[in-house]
């Protein structure tokens, strides 16, 4: 419109003198209607008069000024078209990617999918990307800022001794020599870690707003394994929303890492200190949780920062010779979606924690502590002979049944500095009774007194790491974790056969291998078929004392630059469980066997990864 507006006014110029000084049709003075005269005479009339000059050079004047007045118009009505087009419908025209705000947590990436008709605004984008490859953008739509991310990946993993696992390690089921998989390998190769994620932000008076998604595919259904099209599920890793106020306070809700996890600055989400490892479990010693939690944070001049967040409670337990005379959970409701054949606690309340960070200009430094609080259902008749008489009733029965509740909790610390510029020390250290589940080795936070009461296990946890960035394309990773649960046990019949640990529980049956065993029932259906039931050890009780990993790997980049990066690592792990002494010499099968009574296995892994990650 501006284009045509301008053509007009520049052709106006170039005609209206002509128009001007020629003769129009009918005219007495045209040459057409002319009479023959003199020379004299025609040269009196071919000059103008003066005031014939002056009337010719008003009109142009008065022309001019007519068109600059129709050009300022067109001009103004073309703006108000254009607010009145962005008020009703701001999703339309998108600012252009030097225009863009930019985005303080995530590189903004290239727009997917196709893009809409090509619009004077949208055309100058296009120009301008093609002009500047390097330069991605972001998706805009209705006011805010959408950018995909995640990555493709292709890993394997090799196991020494197997353990029906897929990329991720269940650390505290490393098997004992009389387990039928500590006689076989293990390899297994899939995509499921290849991870989708989107994050929205969006800017108004005062506050940023916005939320994060990630999932991958790390889970299973009923139908899930590797005959032909696996058929792995989604799994939600995080999903929160945000509102992040220019005063400092931070307000965050929804599925996402627990507080005590390390993060890298302040406390902001989607900058935790996870290790580089191929493995999904991460590493033992590394402090973690993602679930449920509503969070407040303070950031105080980038320099220090305090926080606090509610998150969801749960408890995981492990006890030996106890009656059926307590209850801590139920598997879950299919009815209230919960997996039937998971074990969820009769949580009393959530778990609090609370963090301070400081960045003194020389590293990232955080304390922080967790309350948790742990309930179960006590039964003083529930293992009771049959024909005894307890509360009134005979045998076993809820009479007098009653609820205990305990709490429990830990501290911990965590530093991360740098050194030469290059390399990334850091040190994890947590602490406390009831913790065991916030550790990756997964173990567990309660065993059982005797009366059917709950006993924290204190436990302890700690990983050492160094991230050298090598070159610009190269990144290697060193760690080395440990994990610490304490011997907790409890007399029963004149000597210590209760609880987690205890000294009068049987081991002897730990290297003794078993056969094969029948098919299981599980609520939803069999477990296993013939020739998949392996054996299960007879009188090995095998409570793990504390696990200690290794681990070495690297990741190399083929390419990093505006269409992604392509990188391929491998990793080395080796992994000891070793477990609290019991009795070492027994009858199993028949024979008389002799130990010394403490088992413990040994894993030695190798992991594979090949990904390509989004821009």
């Amino acid at each position: 419109m501006r284009a045509l507006a301008a053509c007009a006014a520049v052709l106006g110029l170039i005609v209206s003198p002509a128009i001007t000084r020629a003769g129009r049709p009918g005219d007495k003075d045209s040459a057409a209607n002319a009479t023959p005269a003199s020379a004299a005479d025609a040269a009196a009339k071919a000059a103008p008069s003066s005031m014939e000059v002056e009337s010719d050079l008003r009109q142009m004047r008065d022309l001019l000024e007519a068109q600059a007045r129709q050009l300022q118009e067109q001009q103004q009505r073309m703006n108000q078209l254009e607010e009145q087009l962005k008020a009703s419908q701001p999703g339309l025209i998108s600012e252009s990617p030097a225009a863009a705000p930019a985005n303080s947590a995530s590189e903004p990436v290239a727009p997917v999918g196709p893009v809409g008709p090509a619009t004077g605004v949208v055309a100058a984008s296009q120009a301008s990307q093609e002009k500047n490859p390097d330069e991605p953008t972001s998706l805009h739509f209705k006011g805010i800022t959408l950018t995909p991310g995640g990555y493709m990946a292709a890993e394997s993993v090799w196991r020494q001794h197997s353990l029906s696992a897929d990329v991720n390690t269940p650390f505290n089921s490393i098997p004992f020599a009389g387990s039928p998989m500590a006689h076989t390998t293990e390899f297994n190769a899939s995509g499921r870690q290849s991870r989708i994620a989107m994050l929205a932000e969006g800017k108004l008076s005062g506050v940023k707003i916005g939320g994060y998604y990630e999932a991958d595919f790390l889970s299973a259904g009923v139908t899930s394994n590797y005959n032909e099209s696996n058929s792995f599920t989604l799994r939600q890793r995080q999903f929160w929303g945000q509102a992040a106020f220019a005063s400092g306070w931070t307000v965050t809700g929804g599925q996402m890492w627990s507080l005590m996890t390390e993060t890298k600055k302040g406390m902001d989400n989607r900058s935790e200190a996870v290790p580089l490892t191929i493995d999904a479990q991460y590493h033992v010693g590394f402090g973690w949780a993602r679930q449920y939690g509503f969070r407040l944070t303070k950031n105080f001049s980038n320099k220090f920062w305090l926080g606090a967040s509610v998150e969801n409670a749960e408890t995981t337990t492990a006890f030996h010779g106890q009656n059926n005379d307590f209850l801590v959970g139920a598997p879950g409701s299919g009815g209230g979606l919960l997996n039937p054949i998971a074990n969820f606690a009769f949580t009393k309340a959530p778990d609090f924690i609370v963090k301070a960070v400081v960045e003194p200009g020389w590293g990232h430094y955080e304390i922080f502590g967790v309350v948790s609080t742990f309930r179960d259902r006590i039964y003083p008749c529930g293992g009771t002979a049959a024909g005894v008489a307890c509360g009134g009733l005979i045998g076993p029965s809820g009479a007098g049944a009653f609820n205990d509740t305990r709490v429990g909790g830990g501290v911990g610390a965590n530093a991360r500095v740098t050194v030469l510029k290059k390399i990334d020390l850091g040190i994890h250290f947590m602490g406390g009774d009831g913790i065991g589940r916030y550790g990756a080795g997964s173990l567990p936070d309660a065993t059982v007194r005797p009366d059917g009461t709950l006993a924290l296990i204190r436990s302890f946890q700690s990983l050492g790491t160094i991230e050298l960035r090598a070159t610009p394309k190269l990144d290697v990773y060193m760690y080395v974790g440990g994990e610490y649960a304490a011997r907790t046990q409890f007399l029963k019949g004149g000597t210590f056969s209760e609880g987690y640990g205890a000294i009068a529980l049987p081991n002897f049956g730990c290297s003794v291998e078993q056969a094969p065993g029948s098919a299981v029932s599980t609520p939803t259906g069999v477990g296993g078929s013939g020739g998949f039931v392996p054996g299960s050890l007879a009188s090995c009780t095998g409570d793990t004392r504390n696990v200690i990993e290794g681990t070495f790997g690297f990741w190399y980049r083929f390419y990093k630059g505006s269409k992604g990066t392509v990188q391929w690592g491998p990793q080395y792990s080796y992994l000891q469980r070793n477990t609290w002494n019991g009795v070492g010499t027994g009858s199993v099968n028949g024979l008389t066997v002799t130990t010394n009574g403490a088992p413990h296995g040994v894993e030695n892994m190798v992991f594979t990864s090949f990904r390509y990650v989004l821009p």
